[in-house]
């Protein structure tokens, strides 16, 4: 398989951060833009503390980089570059978080970050012909309280946003401790995903599952550690959105060589590949698909079949899903 071929494959981007597709040019541009100050003297500096050791180490740098968006435009633009990288990345529907609490906490209000977002999204429909869905992600190292404010917050847009996710550090925090706010966005209609078994044990998956009640599990790499997690999983259809670079930049996988992405296909998982925070990781979805596909030594059929899945794994209408399951088929055909 070509590098072309993972580029063009049509997919489904379900677990992507939009605050970590801040490329290093554009932190330090929007920084003299919106005259923040920030520890680097160069794009080169930034890009150079792109280095992580663990999690938080990533969180640390992550949360610093997006004090430099500050209006509608920023996360306008932001988005966009996200959104053409995507575009010729093969993504024809994405499913993105955003994390409305690191904003709101250093003043910037809600309105600003999701205007921006939704004037992107607007534009990459025109642009590209792609649709996007939004998932707002509360921060597990705060409290409840603030995750109940931060759904009262976004009420306006509710209509205009299909999910709510769970991010930030996982050790610690256990999904469990969001049970009530999780609750009440289902009762608002909301999709639920949570991330769980990244660092956590597979414990995180089980509360993931029995106590938040999630469609989807974000990563869920430590599943594997539980032959009756994963037997469930299998039985009850439930999609791994993996993020292999992520997983190797994090330490969670030693090597990409390493990557247990192949034996998640054959217990029969709905694994599906992603980029997760790729400015930061080292590389947007195909590359992630390219990585680990090379690595692994993994066929045409399972390329195909993850790509499959990110479509059976969205939320979308079945009339939706249908036409981008016939796109992939058509694609699969003529690239024999």
């Amino acid at each position: 398989m070509t590098d072309d071929f993972f580029a063009r494959l049509p997919k489904a981007e379900l677990h992507l951060h939009i605050e970590g597709t801040l490329e290093p040019e554009m932190m330090v541009a929007l920084a003299a833009r919106n005259r923040v100050s920030i520890p680097f003297r160069s794009v080169e500096q930034v890009r150079a503390a792109y280095r992580f050791t663990d999690l938080q180490s990533f969180l640390d740098i992550y949360y610093a980089g997006a004090d430099v968006l500050r209006t509608e435009d920023d996360f306008h633009d932001l988005a966009l570059a996200y959104f053409d990288r995507a575009a010729a990345d093969g993504v024809v529907h994405a499913e993105i978080f955003f994390d409305p609490q690191t904003h709101i906490h250093r003043g910037i209000p809600m309105q600003v970050v999701i205007e921006g977002l939704f004037a992107a999204i607007d534009t990459a429909r025109e642009r590209h012909g792609m649709t996007v869905e939004l998932i707002l992600s509360y921060l597990r190292h705060l409290d409840e309280e603030d995750a109940f404010a931060t759904l009262k917050a976004a009420e306006p847009w509710l209509d205009r946003i299909i999910g709510v996710g769970l991010d930030s550090s996982e050790v610690g925090h256990p999904p469990a401790k969001f049970a009530r706010v999780f609750a009440a966005s289902r009762e608002r209609g909301l999709k639920l995903c949570a991330h769980a078994g990244e660092e956590g044990p597979p414990a995180y998956i089980h509360e993931a599952l029995d106590v938040l009640r999630v469609d989807r599990i974000d990563h869920g790499n430590r599943a594997l550690e539980d032959p009756a997690l994963v037997a469930r999983l299998a039985r009850e259809a439930m999609t791994l959105t993996v993020c292999p670079l992520s997983n190797v930049a994090l330490r969670n996988v030693a090597r990409i060589e390493d990557h247990p992405i192949d034996r998640m296909l054959d217990r029969g998982l709905r694994a599906t590949v992603h980029s997760d925070d790729p400015a930061y990781f080292g590389g947007y979805i195909a590359e992630n698909f390219r990585a680990v596909a090379q690595a692994r030594g993994l066929s045409r059929e399972q390329v195909v079949t993850l790509a499959r899945n990110s479509f059976l794994s969205a939320f979308l209408s079945d009339e939706a899903l249908a036409g981008h399951l016939a796109h992939l088929d058509a694609f699969v055909r003529d690239a024999a």
